[in-house]
């Protein structure tokens, strides 16, 4: 693992978490067992809060941290990398652990140019490793059933669709300040919303624009954007075009009922798709605690603590199942016992 920040706590925490207790099963391959060998971070401190508040939760893992931590990592007889760092630290990573052999998962967005896919592209297919980005978005279960009806004809060509993502203030000026500067929350949170369109509507991008304001998370003239608003159009093999606006923040007011507030809306020669994040779940309002340190609307379907109706507690959502079905296709790769060979298999 590379780097424990606040989307390692999110999904790889109770992912890794409970592969250790009951494995990875599927009958391709048997029982799989998937332990968190090592982790690489710039001071190793959460790492090792981590292991002490974890208990047998997790097994003991190596926890290298500096500027070799990466390479330290890299030394132990792991399978896969999982990267999580800030993005502008992903490339120089992911493709370390290409080099060295390895299976590697992305956080979104994977890189910041499109050199730096390339190249991660070759090396993953020269080394024969899968390397992958996590949108998980696409499992998200309300983007699913939309594919599913774009792709059974149910839902006819999209005209227009208009996706919205707004972070809290909180975000860019606490969790994400260190690296904040420079940026903006299109590359951040937008990509979710593009890798949708694309993956779902297919055609072929013609065009994009931009637009976005300055002047809270850093100077009204600086290179720090709080806001954007991004426009993709894309033409399809009938010669018809699509337009879809993308809009994305990173300052809502930290009072605001939501952790993050996100709304999907496309419209089809026969029909209309309105997905909302707050308002397709649960209102929950605690004295003391809602909207600050609790949010009003919570999202269950990303990342919810269940207490189970057959005993225990769970931590399940479509954020944990993509780290899930990564994991089972390296262990299809690499431990399957059909005659197939492994290239035939990658």
């Amino acid at each position: 693992m590379v780097g424990v920040g606040m989307i390692f706590d999110e999904t790889y925490r109770p992912f890794f978490e409970q592969v250790r207790r009951d494995g990875l099963y599927d009958r391709r391959f048997g029982l799989c067992e998937v332990e968190l060998a090592a982790v690489a971070s710039r001071t190793g401190q959460r790492a090792e809060a981590y292991r002490k508040s974890a208990g047998d939760r997790i097994g003991d893992f190596a926890n290298y941290s500096g500027p070799e931590a990466v390479s330290q990592l890299l030394d132990q007889e792991v399978d896969f990398v999982c990267v999580a760092t800030p993005d502008h630290r992903h490339f120089q990573s992911a493709m370390a652990a290409l080099q060295a052999g390895k299976h590697v998962l992305i956080e979104k967005p994977s890189v910041l140019t499109l050199h730096q896919l390339d190249q991660l592209t070759q090396a993953s297919e020269q080394h024969q490793k899968l390397c992958k980005v996590v949108y998980h978005k696409l499992l998200d279960p309300d983007h699913k059933k939309l594919r599913t009806l774009v792709v059974d004809g149910v839902l006819q060509h999209v005209n227009h669709g208009y996706c919205s993502l707004l972070e809290p203030k909180s975000i860019a000026t606490g969790q994400f300040s260190e690296w904040i500067t420079g940026r903006n929350p299109a590359t951040y949170v937008a990509v979710h919303y593009i890798k949708l369109i694309d993956f779902t509507f297919g055609g072929k991008l013609q065009s994009v624009s931009c637009s976005g304001q300055r002047g809270l998370v850093g100077p009204a003239n600086g290179s720090t954007w709080d806001s954007t608003q991004l426009r993709l159009i894309y033409r399809y093999a009938d010669g018809r075009s699509a337009a879809f606006d993308i809009h994305t923040s990173w300052v809502t007011p930290d009072n605001f009922p939501g952790y993050v507030e996100q709304e999907v809306q496309f419209r089809f020669d026969n029909g209309v798709w309105n997905s909302h994040g707050r308002k397709r779940g649960v209102e929950c309002t605690v004295e003391g605690l809602t909207p600050m340190q609790m949010k009003t609307t919570l999202n269950n379907h990303y990342n919810g603590t269940f207490q189970e109706p057959f005993g225990g507690r769970t931590q399940r959502g479509y954020g944990i199942e993509v780290l899930e079905r990564f994991t089972r296709e390296v262990a299809y790769v690499q431990l399957c016992q059909n005659p197939s060979s492994e290239t035939d298999r990658l």
